[in-house]
């Protein structure tokens, strides 16, 4: 499969996402019983639904995206570069808006175009697309996949690809940047310090510099996965805000 994949048509994203509210009692009272609901199933020591608010980022219902970095490969003077850009900011509709523009115009010139996140089926791709629909956008049509056959679906998935059709759990970025070689992205922050990055030290730019490290990486594994050499640190082109 992965002999047919050209890097230069394939979309690496990564999203960041954090609670809708910074805490559990700023939850507005309807919203805090629906996650008290939520918080029940998750509960595993006797949780109180509180203690597991900081969890509600992972979920669409209860998160929101504060950032979408994406990156693509391309040639350059007979080597790799890769580009990358990030949407971030405090408005989630207008940065899902702005990645949906970027994604509808690249699809024009590449129809071939790939997207590529590491866990994207179970969690980025289906997350930018209910928060989407939760903000009353439409969805790009690379992401709106229900009803299509498998094979019309364009999404590769480097944790999916790990698996060689194993049923395993979850295997993180950071580890398989470790065993391949890369340079790991959790060199700063990582995902479970996100949401106080946001609320607390209010510092998206530090999420996005982030969130582009990751995508950054899951490129460089599509790399590894294909025999191809790294791209170097000094053939990353970071795109102006």
């Amino acid at each position: 499969m992965l002999d047919d994949v050209k890097p230069d048509e394939v979309l690496f994203l990564d999203i960041e996402t954090v609670p809708q509210y910074a805490t559990y009692e700023d939850m507005p009272d309807e919203f805090r019983a629906l996650w008290d609901k939520k918080a029940g199933t998750l509960a595993r020591n006797n949780e109180l639904p509180g203690e597991l608010y900081q969890r509600a980022g992972i979920y669409a219902e209860f998160g929101k995206i504060v950032c979408i970095s994406v990156g693509l490969i391309v040639p350059q003077n007979g080597a790799l570069a890769f580009r990358v850009k990030s949407y971030y900011g405090d408005n989630e509709a207008t940065l899902l808006s702005d990645f949906g523009s970027m994604l509808k115009n690249l699809v024009n010139r590449k129809p071939n175009l790939n997207l590529c996140a590491h866990n994207g089926k179970e969690f980025d791709f289906p997350f930018i697309a209910r928060r989407m629909l939760v903000n009353g956008l439409r969805i790009p049509d690379m992401l709106n996949v229900a009803g299509r056959k498998p094979w019309e679906v364009k999404f590769l998935d480097t944790m999916e690809l790990w698996k060689f059709g194993d049923i395993k759990h979850y295997t993180s970025l950071n580890l398989l940047a470790y065993i391949f070689g890369i340079p790991s992205p959790k060199d700063d922050i990582d995902g479970s310090q996100v949401a106080n990055c946001y609320y607390v030290q209010k510092d998206l730019q530090r999420i996005a510099l982030y969130c582009e490290k990751d995508v950054l990486t899951v490129a460089q594994l599509l790399l590894r996965y294909k025999g191809v050499p790294l791209i170097p640190a000094e053939m990353v082109i970071r795109s102006a805000d």
